[in-house]
């Protein structure tokens, strides 16, 4: 201890030094320092995107994951990429065979689930401690054809409607809209009014394939059954194009057509827009940005349509461990104790991540009910019963593959944003989405995957 208080190095730690760098220092493969071998630190490489909330990555990436690392001898590292480039880098990384051994994806994967881990045993050791997952977060991640955990979800984001209680107000509703024809009359009136138009999106990013899958399943259309049958093709999703088609011309303007995933964030924060469908990114954005806007917007639940009032979640947390990922047993432990301190990362988020295991944060009401940030403080109370009205995508089914390529496809979203500008009859709109479908669904069923 002396010596190394006098910056020299003991006898002791240059033994140990020489046996960890006995190839550098030259003296050859066969040479070892009896006793002093070393095994090399585990590793364990995480893929997420970069969260909306910074203060997540904050605390994730700096203090979270280096404690567990720490406590577990292993050497984490957390590599963060846009939203945009997700699915890209999986199959990226599935065809090198080579990449992450934690890879977080924002939606259900289960077109990679021939190259996934199953997760059933850490589904199995969190509801042994936590009791059952919600349904939102097996429907997202499991595949009752193949009875296999393609994915484990600890979390998901709501999609609430976020509004302009100022301009609702003005023209008769103080309190928001609560229906999808409230937004098209009231929209159309705030527009013509004060020149604030909705904010639905009709292009090629998530956001809109989120709002309009909302909108078809609040008019009971979905693409497919609860057995998992193509039911697009349908009068319910006929009539959701049409309503789109005239919520567009009566309420919107042509910039939706070319948005990104976060123009509707931009937009309403920035005080343009009357109502957005998103995420509580909104709000938080808002809140440090500008509080003066962040009082003037406010929350309400999942709209209703003509059948049922419905949303999406926003975000699904699904995290895939591939078979050729090289600390595969680390990455399950991982899991389970990120699933464990839940609650940390349901604070750090400041409420953007819900639990998929409802006892990992058994004071969530008390803290969404009062919080000082907000404005008001009890902003996000709307989101206590968010399990009542969110569902995952293939509602009413499981979001099997096809259902996924749909998705990341984006042919939902071109069959709506056609129609709405009269590129395509809703008919033809329709059928040209459906004809893409068949197709979708015959090459997984042949796969064996639906």
């Amino acid at each position: 201890m002396a010596e190394k208080k006098r910056g020299r190095i003991s006898r002791r730690d240059f033994v140990k030094a020489a046996g960890v760098g006995a190839l550098a220092a030259g003296l050859g493969p066969g040479i070892i320092i009896p006793g002093r071998a070393r095994a090399a630190k585990k590793t364990l490489k995480i893929l997420q995107w970069v969260h909306f909330v910074p203060a997540y990555d904050e605390w994730f990436n700096k203090k979270y994951t280096k404690e567990w690392g720490e406590k577990n001898d292993t050497e984490v590292t957390v590599d963060n990429i846009g939203i945009k480039l997700v699915n890209a880098r999986g199959a990226a990384e599935v065809s090198a065979q080579k990449g992450h051994d934690l890879f977080l994806f924002n939606w259900p994967p289960p077109s990679f689930e021939e190259q996934a881990v199953d997760m059933k045993d850490v589904y199995q050791e969190c509801e042994r401690k936590f009791g059952k997952p919600i349904d939102l977060g097996i429907k997202s991640t499991y595949n009752p054809k193949t009875k296999k955990y393609f994915a484990f979800s600890p979390s998901f984001t709501p999609d609430p409607v976020n509004y302009r209680q100022d301009l609702f107000g003005a023209v008769g509703m103080p309190n928001g809209p609560k229906t999808w024809d409230e937004v098209r009359t009231a929209g159309a009136k705030i527009k013509k009014q004060f020149g604030n138009p909705v904010g639905i999106g009709l292009s090629n990013e998530i956001d809109t394939g989120m709002a309009m899958r909302t909108i078809m399943y609040s008019f009971g259309a979905s693409e497919q059954d609860q057995a998992g049958n193509l039911a697009l093709n349908s009068k319910q999703t006929l009539e959701a194009i049409k309503f789109v088609k005239a919520l567009f011309q009566e309420t919107m303007t042509d910039e939706v057509f070319t948005w990104d995933e976060s123009s509707n964030n931009r937009g309403i924060v920035s005080g343009k827009l009357s109502v957005v469908l998103n995420a509580i990114s909104t709000t938080r954005t808002a809140e440090k940005q500008d509080p003066d806007i962040s009082k003037k917007i406010q929350l309400t639940k999942a709209l209703a349509g003509p059948v049922r009032a419905i949303g999406l979640e926003h975000v699904m947390q699904c995290y895939v461990i591939w078979k050729f990922a090289e600390n595969i047993e680390g990455a399950k432990k991982f899991l389970v104790d990120y699933v464990t301190n839940f609650r940390q990362a349901f604070v750090e988020g400041e409420f953007y991540d819900f639990p998929c295991f409802a006892k990992t944060v058994p004071d969530l009401k008390q803290l969404i009910a009062s919080d000082p940030k907000a404005h008001p403080p009890d902003k996000y109370k709307v989101l206590e019963d968010v399990l009542e009205w969110a569902t995952n995508v293939g509602y009413p089914g499981y979001s099997n593959a096809a259902v996924d390529e749909i998705f990341g496809t984006w042919v939902l979203n071109v069959m709506f944003a056609k129609a709405a500008a009269g590129r395509a009859t809703p008919e033809e709109a329709l059928q040209e989405a459906d004809a893409a479908s068949r197709r979708i669904f015959g090459k997984w069923r042949e796969k064996g995957l639906v």
